[in-house]
């Protein structure tokens, strides 16, 4: 897991998402114009909450988001998400 240097800021969670498949089950190469936008991704950085709600996930989870959720971020040459806790789904 990569270092960054941001610190989200009250119920916000930095996610770097997990790389598209390659290729299917039966072993057919995806192409690039047709991968889809992965839907998971690791915790990389948590903001402190908000007053009366601590955050559920921690740094190094695995989680699941919607599939447009989230701002789309490119720091150092790695791309990440910053979205709201509430857009999590579930921790795998």
């Amino acid at each position: 897991m990569s270092k960054v240097n941001i610190k989200p800021l009250a119920d916000r969670v930095l996610v770097q998402p997990a790389a598209a498949e390659e290729k299917t089950a039966s072993g057919l190469y995806i192409p690039d114009t047709a991968k889809e936008k992965p839907q998971k991704g690791t915790v990389v950085a948590i903001g402190n909450g908000k007053k009366d709600e601590p955050l559920t996930v921690k740094v190094g989870d695995t989680v699941l988001y919607g599939k447009y959720s989230g701002t789309e971020l490119n720091v150092d040459g790695s791309d990440y998400l910053i979205m709201r806790e509430s857009d999590i789904f579930a921790i795998l």
